[in-house]
């Protein structure tokens, strides 16, 4: 080999660079581990609030010493943010996906336009991007060309107004705006997308990852180990659309007028059975209602929909009724039908209505109404904030304090001026909700533009908020339109289970090559361990995130990292057999194995690339393991493997057989007709593929998971064994038809999905169906724990929710999309591939029939028994990942095979099926030995990997045995009966040479 030199310096140096950055992984772990020796250590178990004053004693620990040197070149704080990235399956957390919404950016450029045909495009729009893969923008141009007439999207009171002079006029066709919209639409998303960073650098968490996806307006956040769930929605679904408004005098008579009337109204269009209250708050209710009245009218006898749900404001406040936290809904709802407001009296015509903001356990909120005008914008907006920050007001509580800039300041005084002289209050509205509204007692207002938002808040809000208003408003609303979230217990779990996994597939790999191939064996695992420190030596240095999916790539990586030292040691034995001498049989075995190594090895890869490409969040990490252990495992076994080789031979008197006593003389002298069977494996394939379709098109199908159909789906653990069938029926009761409960996993854990509100958006739908499943599943938990406990499993129970998913239906769609074209892509890819390699068009047919029979094969077994199996069987984009590997197995094996039928056969000729079949034998070792390795391999993954990987696992596990089987009776023989007839009828040479 040449170059020794060379390549034993890259490999030092790569390895110590791998050790390098691990040992910041190494560091981290070590410092938190003695921070929970002292958190435990500190304070006794049996102490009220343990969980949460052990966290706090360990975060303390680490504070303290985070900038304390460790081993001259580091500290923990340095250290944290150099380790390796675990993602959210193995550390808990949060993943979204946000939607910027693209309507509101469209209005905003439009200076929220009332005109019709703008207004029409944008409703068009909205009903058109449901079943559309084409972007919102683009059905928006499409609606408003089939709408315009004669409008043009430059008219004044579009595009062509005062915020946009500068860039469109009056003269512009559609054509030429349209660009500067798609602009102006970007510039947009970027903005968001530099708010929500800042915003979640000032969350707290380490490692967060945030990302734009292509131009879809779509923002990926990723927040590993965020234990506040309800915060971090919060915060990155909030606006932060900060505005100050006047408010009207809580005993305004109009208001009092319109409430009487609309009640009034609403008994004769709205069907309401009298409610039971207590008499008292009937009395309030009647003289609220009724101070207007010409004549006293008992309501307390009568039905009154809006009337039953008021209770009397606080006289302390500014708000001038209140409801209960849960009818506040329903009280918009009735205010805002266009029968009730016709009778708003014109001194009230540009009213508009906002709620307190519920605090913590609230029951009732205030309702305030504020001075707007005809376009409903405020008297000061957020945009004038110039900084904020988190203090603590006069009575000590937590409260955000704000600076306005000049403009501001002056608006600020006029504002807090006119509240003082009409008595009223000023209402402090972020996100449509009333934070505060205090009244003025200064006369001629409040100078400096200095004013502090106080209320009922924890120190993380206030924190929260002037982290949001610091960062600047949202230029649009952001819907979390998919999201994943994993409990701490959870991902605990799956760090164990997948390094257990990990730990006895390496073991096994190991022993195994020893078992076979004797001393080689050990230096081909010398090259496996260099190999897998490499791996997350790279994953460390790329600040790549390591998932759960990611850990299964590794593991099956070593799996098929063998193939290669197989390849290798099979063709030096056959060169042993030659007669050729030790050195020459091992250089001639690598010479010869390389061709084979690259094409199998390339064939996956195109398949890992793929998957990376059209694959997201965990699937990512499992193709990017998979890439990089394509890449290392081909340098360690071409060239570390081979160098402690020759660095052995070097010796005196050294002897090594690549093979053992037991297995010297396996797959020798091995004659099976392989060819003269393939009409039987043709009837036997066609029969169960005929079968699998049948059940795909006409049985059950397959059972599509909320990746591919939208919904929320609960891993919801319990105490003690449940009846899934029980929990099915008490859910579609509360959820309605199409929620499907079943165990998962252990008989104490079910997986329930629902399509519930699927097509709702906003946290509060999130925050409604947790709510039901908590009090639906109450009675089945254990006594006293709390729904903060349910909705995220804590650390010590481990009960209630572990995991809980949510894909909105236009998500859902993307996925399916992705996921056809994902193997489309990879079968036309490896089509081409292999027709460039082997320069016959047979050779890439045969591959691809194969191909197609371990996916149908796949397919139609998950439909036959997806309702069997005691694990889940969903069809999801884990599935689509175990699909596409299977491809990419499926292709490495049959590239092996085809080259050694290419190389025998450019050296005997074509003739008959007698050297393809010495071919198909030659290769059978290798075949069975990497298969059986491989299905080893994923078997740990499957037992010992976790409830989430059993699926997947099994689609691999079923998709390398039929990939063994087709790769010898499906491709070779469709090859062969292909070229064999090109022969026949003259359109070939009768001799097939490279």
């Amino acid at each position: 080999m040449q170059n020794k030199g060379l390549i034993k310096l890259f490999a030092f140096l790569f390895g110590l660079v791998s050790i390098y950055q691990l040992s910041y992984t190494f560091i981290t772990n070590n410092v938190e581990k003695k921070a929970a020796e002292y958190a435990a250590n500190s304070i006794s178990s049996t102490e009220d609030d343990y969980l949460n004053r052990r966290k706090d004693l360990e975060v303390s620990y680490l504070d303290s010493i985070g900038s304390n040197s460790i081993l001259g070149f580091t500290d923990y704080n340095d250290a944290k943010k150099k380790e390796l990235n675990k993602g959210l399956d193995l550390k808990g957390g949060i993943n979204v996906t946000l939607q910027i919404s693209v309507k509101d950016i469209l209005k905003g450029l439009a200076n929220n336009t009332q005109n019709p045909i703008f207004n029409k495009a944008l409703a068009e729009a909205d009903t058109a991007s449901k079943n559309s893969s084409d972007t919102y923008v683009d059905l928006f141009f499409q609606a408003f060309e089939n709408l315009k007439g004669d409008t043009k999207l430059a008219s004044p009171e579009i595009f062509a107004n005062k915020g946009l002079s500068d860039v469109i006029n009056f003269q512009m066709t559609d054509d030429q705006v349209k660009p500067i919209i798609r602009t102006k639409i970007d510039e947009s998303i970027i903005s968001a997308f530099e708010v929500l960073r800042e915003r979640i650098d000032g969350f707290g968490v380490t490692q967060p990852n945030i990302q734009r996806e292509g131009t879809s307006g779509r923002i990926l956040v990723e927040l590993p180990g965020a234990k506040d769930i309800a915060r971090a929605q919060e915060l990155l679904s909030s606006t932060a659309q900060l505005e100050f408004w006047e408010t009207y005098r809580p005993d305004n008579q109009y208001l009092s007028k319109f409430l009487f009337d609309a009640n009034e109204k609403l008994k004769t269009i709205v069907d309401i059975e009298k409610p039971q209250v207590e008499d008292k708050q009937e009395s309030e209710i009647d003289s609220l209602l009724s101070d207007v009245a010409q004549d006293s009218i008992d309501f307390a006898s009568q039905v009154n929909p809006l009337g039953n749900l008021l209770i009397p404001a606080d006289p302390n406040s500014y708000s001038f009724v209140r409801a209960q936290t849960k009818d506040t809904a329903q009280v918009s709802a009735y205010l805002n039908m266009p029968e009730v407001r016709r009778l708003m009296p014109k001194e009230l015509q540009f009213v508009k209505f906002l709620w307190e903001r519920p605090t913590e356990g609230a029951e009732v909120v205030g309702l305030y109404a504020v001075k707007s005008n005809r376009t409903s914008s405020p008297r000061i907006s957020g945009d004038v904030v110039s900084d904020a920050s988190d203090v603590f007001d006069t009575r000590n509580r937590p409260a955000v304090s704000m600076s306005m800039n000049t403009k501001g300041a002056k608006e600020w005084e006029k504002l807090t001026s006119d509240a003082n002289v009409n008595g009223t209050g000023i209402a402090i509205v972020l996100d449509n909700k009333v934070y505060t509204a205090p009244g003025v007692s200064q006369a001629g207002g409040i100078s400096g533009g200095r004013s502090e938002i106080t209320g009922t808040f924890t120190i993380n809000e206030t924190k929260d908020i002037a982290n949001v208003l610091r960062a600047g408003k949202l230029p649009a609303k952001a819907e979390i339109v998919q999201s994943e979230i994993v409990g701490p217990s959870l991902g605990q779990e799956a760090i164990s289970s997948g390094f257990n996994s990990f730990a006895i597939a390496m073991v096994f790999v190991l022993l195994w090559m020893i078992f076979y191939y004797g001393k080689a064996g050990a230096f081909a695992d010398v090259a496996l361990l260099f190999n897998i420190l490499l791996i997350f030596g790279v994953l460390t240095s790329i600040k790549a995130v390591l998932t759960l999916p990611g850990i299964a790539g590794i593991v099956l990586t070593i799996g098929m990292s063998v193939d290669a030292n197989v390849l290798i040691f099979e063709r030096i034995k056959e060169e042993i057999d030659k007669g050729k001498g030790k050195s020459l049989a091992i250089a001639d075995g690598f010479s010869n194995a390389l061709s084979s190594i690259l094409d199998a090895n390339i064939t996956t890869g195109l398949t890992a690339v793929i998957l990376f490409i059209f694959g997201s969040g965990p699937i990512k990490g499992f193709a990017t393991t998979l890439i990089i252990g394509i890449i290392t495992s081909l340098f360690t076994a071409i060239f570390i493997t081979r160098l402690l080789i020759e660095w052995y031979l070097s010796g005196k008197d050294r002897r090594l057989d690549f093979s053992t006593g037991i297995t010297k003389n396996l797959f020798k002298n091995i004659h099976i007709n392989f060819l003269g069977k393939r009409k039987i494996a043709y009837i036997l394939s066609s029969v169960l593929v005929l079968i699998g379709l049948y059940s795909l098109f006409f049985g059950p199908g397959l059972q599509q998971g909320v990746d591919f159909i939208g919904g929320r789906s609960y891993q919801v653990r319990f105490e003690k064994p449940v009846s899934a069938s029980e929990l099915a029926a008490e859910f579609n009761t509360v959820f309605g038809s199409g929620t499907n409960v079943k165990t998962y996993g252990e008989d104490n854990q079910v997986m329930l999905t629902t399509p519930y509100k699927v097509d709702v958006e906003g946290i509060e739908v999130d925050a409604e169906i947790q709510n039901k499943l908590f009090t639906t599943l109450q009675k089945y938990l254990p006594d006293g724990i709390t729904y903060d406990e349910f909705v995220v499993a804590s650390d010590t129970k481990a009960v209630g929710i572990m995991k809980s998913t949510k894909v909105g239906p236009t998500i859902a769609d993307d996925i399916k999309n992705n996921a056809f074209w994902a193997i489309i892509g990879s079968l036309a890819v490896v089509f081409l591939y292999i027709l460039f390699r082997f320069r016959k068009w047979q050779f890439s047919l045969g591959a691809v029939a194969a191909v197609f029979h371990d996916v149908l094969l796949v397919l139609g077994i998950f439909s036959i028994f997806g309702k069997i199996m005691p694990f889940n069987m969903e069809i999801d984009q884990a599935f689509i990942a175990a699909i596409l590997t299977v491809i990419g197995y499926s292709l490495n094996d049959t590239v092996v095979v085809f080259d050694r039928i290419r190389e025998i056969i450019a050296e005997r000729g074509w003739k008959t099926g007698e050297n393809t079949n010495l071919a198909l034998n030659s290769t059978l070792g290798r075949t069975l030995n990497t298969s059986l390795t491989t299905i080893i391999v994923l078997l740990a993954i499957f037992v010992f990997g976790g409830d989430s990987l059993r699926g997947f696992m099994f689609a691999m596990i079923i998709g390398v045995v039929v990939g063994t089987y087709s790769s010898l009776f499906i491709a070779t023989p469709v090859m062969y009966d292909t070229l064999k007839k090109s022969v026949q009828d003259g359109t070939e040479e009768d001799v097939i040479t490279e």
